[in-house]
Protein backbone atom coordinates (compact mmCIF):
# COMPACT_ATOMS: atom_id res chain seq x y z
CA UNK A 1 0.00 0.00 0.00
CA UNK A 2 1.38 3.85 -0.89
CA UNK A 3 0.32 6.56 0.44
CA UNK A 4 -1.20 9.06 -1.69
CA UNK A 5 -1.91 12.05 0.35
CA UNK A 6 -2.34 13.14 4.25
CA UNK A 7 -6.37 14.25 4.58
CA UNK A 8 -6.60 15.29 8.07
CA UNK A 9 -3.40 16.30 10.14
CA UNK A 10 -3.05 16.52 14.40
CA UNK A 11 -5.12 19.81 13.98
CA UNK A 12 -7.67 19.33 11.42
CA UNK A 13 -8.41 15.91 13.83
CA UNK A 14 -8.62 17.88 16.96
CA UNK A 15 -10.93 20.79 14.92
CA UNK A 16 -13.09 18.05 13.44
CA UNK A 17 -13.46 16.20 16.89
CA UNK A 18 -14.66 19.75 18.58
CA UNK A 19 -16.92 20.46 16.09
CA UNK A 20 -19.14 16.91 16.50
CA UNK A 21 -18.85 17.70 20.21
CA UNK A 22 -20.68 20.64 19.78
CA UNK A 23 -22.85 19.29 17.11
CA UNK A 24 -23.69 16.53 19.51
CA UNK A 25 -24.34 18.66 22.34
CA UNK A 26 -26.35 21.35 20.24
CA UNK A 27 -28.62 18.37 18.57
CA UNK A 28 -29.33 16.48 21.95
CA UNK A 29 -29.83 20.06 23.71
CA UNK A 30 -27.26 19.16 26.14
CA UNK A 31 -25.72 16.10 27.60
CA UNK A 32 -28.48 14.25 29.84
CA UNK A 33 -29.21 10.40 29.37
CA UNK A 34 -26.12 10.79 26.41
CA UNK A 35 -23.93 7.92 26.12
CA UNK A 36 -20.72 7.53 24.54
CA UNK A 37 -20.02 4.07 22.87
CA UNK A 38 -16.73 3.62 20.78
CA UNK A 39 -16.00 0.62 18.45
CA UNK A 40 -12.98 -0.87 19.04
CA UNK A 41 -10.05 -0.33 18.07
CA UNK A 42 -10.09 3.45 17.22
CA UNK A 43 -13.50 4.07 17.57
CA UNK A 44 -13.02 3.92 21.75
CA UNK A 45 -10.28 6.72 21.40
CA UNK A 46 -12.04 8.77 19.65
CA UNK A 47 -14.94 7.92 21.69
CA UNK A 48 -12.66 9.39 24.79
CA UNK A 49 -11.56 11.97 23.39
CA UNK A 50 -14.95 13.34 22.79
CA UNK A 51 -15.88 13.21 25.96
CA UNK A 52 -13.05 15.03 27.03
CA UNK A 53 -13.89 17.68 24.65
CA UNK A 54 -17.84 17.74 25.73
CA UNK A 55 -16.49 17.93 29.62
CA UNK A 56 -14.82 21.05 28.62
CA UNK A 57 -17.53 22.31 26.72
CA UNK A 58 -20.05 21.41 29.22
CA UNK A 59 -18.01 21.26 32.80
CA UNK A 60 -19.74 17.61 33.27
CA UNK A 61 -18.88 13.88 32.50
CA UNK A 62 -20.15 12.14 29.81
CA UNK A 63 -20.29 8.27 30.04
CA UNK A 64 -18.24 6.05 27.23
CA UNK A 65 -18.39 2.30 26.93
CA UNK A 66 -17.44 -0.09 24.40
CA UNK A 67 -18.35 -2.84 21.85
CA UNK A 68 -15.96 -5.29 20.69
CA UNK A 69 -16.66 -6.72 17.32
CA UNK A 70 -14.35 -8.88 15.50
CA UNK A 71 -15.59 -8.51 12.06
CA UNK A 72 -15.02 -6.10 9.55
CA UNK A 73 -17.34 -7.46 6.63
CA UNK A 74 -19.84 -9.96 6.73
CA UNK A 75 -17.47 -11.91 4.00
CA UNK A 76 -14.78 -12.76 7.33
CA UNK A 77 -14.77 -15.86 8.90
CA UNK A 78 -14.73 -15.00 12.27
CA UNK A 79 -18.38 -15.96 12.80
CA UNK A 80 -20.91 -17.68 15.32
CA UNK A 81 -22.57 -21.05 14.78
CA UNK A 82 -25.88 -18.91 13.34
CA UNK A 83 -23.55 -16.84 11.16
CA UNK A 84 -23.85 -13.65 12.86
CA UNK A 85 -20.61 -11.08 14.06
CA UNK A 86 -18.96 -12.65 16.85
CA UNK A 87 -19.07 -10.26 20.18
CA UNK A 88 -16.29 -10.16 21.90
CA UNK A 89 -17.84 -7.78 24.60
CA UNK A 90 -19.94 -4.70 25.46
CA UNK A 91 -18.24 -2.87 28.25
CA UNK A 92 -20.63 -0.23 29.31
CA UNK A 93 -21.14 1.18 32.80
CA UNK A 94 -24.20 2.57 32.61
CA UNK A 95 -27.77 0.88 31.91
CA UNK A 96 -28.46 1.64 28.22
CA UNK A 97 -32.17 1.61 28.87
CA UNK A 98 -34.02 4.77 27.73
CA UNK A 99 -30.52 6.11 27.29
CA UNK A 100 -29.38 7.88 23.84
CA UNK A 101 -26.34 6.02 22.62
CA UNK A 102 -23.82 7.96 20.41
CA UNK A 103 -22.25 5.06 18.58
CA UNK A 104 -18.64 6.27 17.79
CA UNK A 105 -15.66 4.79 14.93
CA UNK A 106 -13.06 6.17 12.80
CA UNK A 107 -14.37 5.30 9.49
CA UNK A 108 -18.40 4.71 7.21
CA UNK A 109 -17.34 2.83 4.85
CA UNK A 110 -19.89 -0.25 3.76
CA UNK A 111 -21.85 0.54 7.35
CA UNK A 112 -21.35 -3.56 8.13
CA UNK A 113 -19.82 -2.81 11.35
CA UNK A 114 -21.90 -0.12 12.15
CA UNK A 115 -24.13 -2.88 11.43
CA UNK A 116 -22.45 -5.75 14.13
CA UNK A 117 -21.97 -3.06 16.65
CA UNK A 118 -25.97 -2.07 16.07
CA UNK A 119 -27.17 -5.82 17.18
CA UNK A 120 -24.75 -5.62 20.20
CA UNK A 121 -25.95 -2.58 21.50
CA UNK A 122 -29.82 -3.60 20.97
CA UNK A 123 -28.97 -7.35 21.99
CA UNK A 124 -27.70 -5.40 25.43
CA UNK A 125 -30.86 -3.46 26.37
CA UNK A 126 -33.34 -1.11 24.64
CA UNK A 127 -31.64 2.43 23.80
CA UNK A 128 -34.28 5.21 23.31
CA UNK A 129 -32.12 6.41 19.84
CA UNK A 130 -28.82 5.10 18.66
CA UNK A 131 -27.08 7.94 16.42
CA UNK A 132 -23.24 7.74 14.72
CA UNK A 133 -20.37 9.98 15.27
CA UNK A 134 -17.20 9.27 12.80
CA UNK A 135 -14.56 11.11 12.04
CA UNK A 136 -14.33 9.84 8.58
CA UNK A 137 -17.31 8.60 5.75
CA UNK A 138 -15.66 7.25 2.70
CA UNK A 139 -18.83 6.64 0.95
CA UNK A 140 -19.34 3.30 -0.95
CA UNK A 141 -21.80 2.23 1.01
CA UNK A 142 -23.80 -1.61 1.03
CA UNK A 143 -26.02 -0.99 3.57
CA UNK A 144 -28.91 2.12 4.52
CA UNK A 145 -26.29 3.46 7.50
CA UNK A 146 -25.54 7.17 7.50
CA UNK A 147 -23.99 8.95 9.93
CA UNK A 148 -25.60 11.79 12.21
CA UNK A 149 -21.84 13.37 12.95
CA UNK A 150 -18.90 13.14 10.31
CA UNK A 151 -15.76 14.94 11.18
CA UNK A 152 -14.29 14.90 7.42
CA UNK A 153 -16.34 13.30 3.96
CA UNK A 154 -13.40 11.96 1.79
CA UNK A 155 -15.01 10.55 -1.52
CA UNK A 156 -12.27 7.40 -2.15
CA UNK A 157 -12.41 4.90 -5.15
CA UNK A 158 -12.74 1.83 -4.76
CA UNK A 159 -8.56 0.86 -5.13
CA UNK A 160 -7.96 3.48 -2.45
CA UNK A 161 -8.03 2.72 1.57
CA UNK A 162 -8.51 5.74 4.20
CA UNK A 163 -5.72 4.75 7.06
CA UNK A 164 -6.35 6.26 10.67
CA UNK A 165 -3.58 6.83 12.68
CA UNK A 166 -4.06 7.87 16.30
CA UNK A 167 -1.56 8.61 19.17
CA UNK A 168 -2.85 6.53 21.72
CA UNK A 169 -1.74 3.41 19.48
CA UNK A 170 0.21 4.52 16.09
CA UNK A 171 2.14 7.65 17.89
CA UNK A 172 1.10 9.82 15.59
CA UNK A 173 -2.65 11.56 14.78
CA UNK A 174 -3.71 11.35 11.00
CA UNK A 175 -5.65 10.27 8.28
CA UNK A 176 -4.62 9.10 4.92
CA UNK A 177 -5.32 7.64 1.94
CA UNK A 178 -3.14 4.92 0.55
CA UNK A 179 -3.49 2.97 -2.58
CA UNK A 180 -4.08 -0.27 -2.37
Amino acid sequence: MTQKAIVLDEQAIRRALTRIAHEIIEKNKGIDNLLLVGIRTRGIFIANRLAEKINQIEGKNIPVGEVDITLYRDDLTTKTVDREPLVKGLHIEKEIQDQTVILVDDVLYTGRTVRSALDAIVDYGRPSSIQLAVLVDRGHRELPIRADYVGKNIPTSSSEKIVVELCEIDQIDQVSIHEK
